[in-house]
């Protein structure tokens, strides 16, 4: 059996007891990703840093001494966390150096990945998404889209596209990727793995590139639940770097995928089943929901009613943080810098910003900016901030009356690409489930059901159940989505990760 058909908690156990090299894993881990370069999942391979930092796992567990829980577990990174090692571009050229092409290096860690670090992850490289993390099917990027593993002609989802392309094509067993509103559990519904988005704050977003700061989050995207649990466990906590970052106790997430769900009362929002929905999405999601109640879960229906807005509350106070936090990007202190032959300094920040921001970062600089602007900031922001009051109310008053919700992630499986490029509405609308936990600040979690039926030259496809609970109440997630995969193991996959993943696909 391959190391990487093994999930990161049996990649560490293994790595840790010496049935397990971590330098024949690190090895395997590179060649795959050399094998699959056509997905366009990596931006950035650390060939180097990761056998050498394999090596010194061997050489302590040699030694006889400590190992971290992620010994020897090969992990990427999306590329909008900050590495000092390794080039961080945001999927974007703005974050180049246009005399080499090469990505920025910054001089620090994000705290999420020195965690990662100190847990003894291996660290194999920067994964593609759309261009400072704005788009849901990775075709923003200014290095080219991600390709599903599944069915390359679709989308793997965004803006982690290229992270839970690298989980499902079986090139790492774990990943890490950010939400602003559904970045994590979109694509993962699209690729047919797991995606955590913790509660606001559980995580600390130190070096994690900014796009809209009450809304970003980092998580973990893994083949099973439990390894995520564990990875979201190294990775949460307080960090005094990040002023957002919570005091709160960190749960044991691992133990919690053994606990009995028998008389968990789950509600199903009635807003998420409307018009829009894949039907055959739908039947799927709606049978997970069905199969829980056979292991003692209390189903019931619930209203949301403000749901409804928020796709339109979200595009405001996402764009108008965006526009704020891209301001920096003016090619004097870091990255791009395009210096006309005349203009002075205003004309270098135009052109600078002009080559190197892509079109959708450009269409939501412009929108955030508009809505700021003076006139219209009580019209639009003003008023956005008062309905995602009452997005987030609605969770509030649901969850005193259940323990969990269960929704559907995604309304579509995985679009083909360019379905949607030229109508950014609809591509907006690819995450009108995911959006509105995001503006409420609430923890959710996508594990994949049983995929689409394989009609003709139609594939079958993942499709992702999208689990949500309170603030800091990760463990209900986890320990729902655990009896799920132990109920439905055949449901909740297509098959082996590596052999879906590498498929059709030529070695370099």
């Amino acid at each position: 059996m391959s190391a990487l058909e093994l999930s990161v908690l049996e990649i560490a156990r293994r790595v840790r007891s010496g049935d397990l090299v971590a330098l024949d894993v690190a090895q395997e881990c590179l060649q795959a990703i050399k094998r699959a370069a056509p997905l366009n999942a990596f931006l950035h391979v650390s060939e180097a840093q990761v056998l050498e930092t394999a090596a010194r796992i061997d050489a302590r567990r040699a030694r006889g001494e400590p190992m971290g829980p992620l010994a020897g577990a090969p992990i990427a990174i999306k590329d909008a966390l900050c590495t000092r090692d390794a080039p961080t571009t945001a999927g974007s050229k703005i974050l180049t150096r246009s005399a080499t092409g090469a990505g920025w290096r910054p001089p620090y860690d994000a705290t999420a990945v020195e965690r990662l670090r100190r847990a003894d992850a291996l660290i194999v490289g920067k994964t593609n998404l759309d261009e400072f993390a704005m788009g849901s099917s990775n075709e923003n990027s200014a290095f080219g889209p991600v390709l599903n593993p599944w069915d390359r002609t679709r989308v793997a989802g965004g803006s982690s596209g290229g992270s839970a392309a690298a989980v499902a094509a079986g090139l790492v067993p774990g990943a890490i990727g950010s939400d602003t509103g559904g970045s994590i559990r979109q694509p993962a519904a699209l690729c047919g793995v797991v995606g955590v988005k913790p509660t606001y704050g559980r995580v600390s977003r130190y070096g994690l590139i900014a796009f809209a700061s009450s809304l970003d989050q980092v998580g973990p995207l893994t083949y099973d639940t439990r390894s995520a649990a564990q990875v979201l466990e190294v990775i949460a906590g307080h960090d005094p770097l990040d002023s957002t970052s919570s005091t709160a106790p960190v749960g044991k997430y691992v133990d919690a995928c053994g606990r009995d769900v028998a008389g968990l009362r789950i509600g199903v929002p009635e807003e998420y089943f409307q018009e829009g929905l894949n039907p055959e999405v739908e039947r799927n999601v709606r049978e997970a929901i069905d199969l829980l109640t056979d292991r003692g879960c209390h189903i019931q229906s619930v209203s949301m009613p403000h749901t409804r807005y928020g796709v339109a509350t979200y595009y405001i106070l996402a764009t108008a943080e965006a526009a704020s936090n891209l301001a920096r990007y003016d090619g004097v202190r870091f990255g791009l810098r395009d210096e006309p032959h005349a203009g002075g300094v205003t004309a270098m920040y135009g052109a600078t910003r002009d080559a190197g921001f892509g079109p959708e970062v450009k269409r939501r600089i412009l929108l955030g900016t508009y809505v700021l602007s003076a006139g219209y900031y009580e019209a639009y922001y003003k008023k956005a901030q008062k309905v995602r009051t009452l997005v987030k109310r609605d969770f509030d008053s649901v969850f005193g009356q259940v323990d969990v919700l269960i929704a559907p992630t995604s309304p579509t499986p995985a679009f083909r690409l360019g379905e949607k490029t030229d109508d950014p509405l609809s591509m907006y609308l690819a995450d009108v489930f995911t959006l509105p936990t995001s503006l409420a600040g609430v923890c959710a979690l996508s594990v994949p059901c049983r995929p689409t039926e394989a009609v003709g030259a139609e594939p079958s496809l993942p499709v992702g159940l999208q689990l949500m609970a309170p603030a800091f109440c990760e463990e209900r997630l986890f320990s729902l989505a655990a009896t799920w995969e132990q109920m439905a193991p055949k449901a909740s996959r297509l098959g082996p990760p590596p052999q879906l993943a590498l498929k059709g696909v030529s070695p370099n």
